[in-house]
């Protein structure tokens, strides 16, 4: 390794540089064993997908376990809006294996756990939920969450997910 890559870093990878927004900056970037490369910004985890890189906002990542080598992320999509509020279903996790991971781990953990604000269980008869109040990267915004369990009633939990948005946004239900 060079002086000037043992000072400054390893240039960033193609296609993370062209993909990042004008003020995003990297704070840690790793390359996996797949041959793409996993990154982190104060707006979110940057993934490898085919030949490029897509970025999963911190308040999307439901989990993230770091385990012998590799990153485990279990990612959400937002699959229904109930008021102010979203109901959000995880995708399967995607392993991705990090031979030299550097600061990506704590960095990883640090920015999912402090992308949440409060969080509450509520359960019902089929299945609960969790409500899970986060940050929105990029903005001064928050987002109610609420992640169902399989089996619970959706229209339900719909429900009182709008009303407790409501409620923490000072409106009425």
């Amino acid at each position: 390794m060079g002086l000037l890559s043992r000072l400054f870093g390893e240039p960033l990878p193609e296609p993370l540089r062209v993909s990042l927004a004008e003020d995003e900056h990297v704070l840690a970037v790793a390359p996996t064993g797949a041959g793409g490369h996993v990154a982190v910004t104060a707006l979110g985890l940057w993934l490898p997908e085919g030949a490029g890189v897509r970025r999963v906002g911190w308040h999307l990542i439901s989990k993230a376990v770091w385990k012998g080598d590799a990153l485990t992320v279990t990612e959400a999509d937002e699959a229904r809006t109930a008021g102010r509020a979203v109901l959000l279903a995880d995708r399967e996790p995607v392993r991705h294996v990090l031979p030299k991971p550097g600061k990506i781990p704590q960095l990883v953990r640090r920015r999912v756990e402090g992308s949440i604000r409060q969080r509450y269980r509520k359960e019902l008869d089929g299945g609960g939920a969790w409500f899970v109040v986060r940050k929105v990267p990029g903005s001064d915004t928050s987002v109610l969450q609420v992640r169902p369990d399989p089996g619970a009633d959706t229209d339900v939990l719909a429900s009182i997910a709008e009303e407790a948005a409501a409620k923490l946004a000072g409106g009425a239900p």
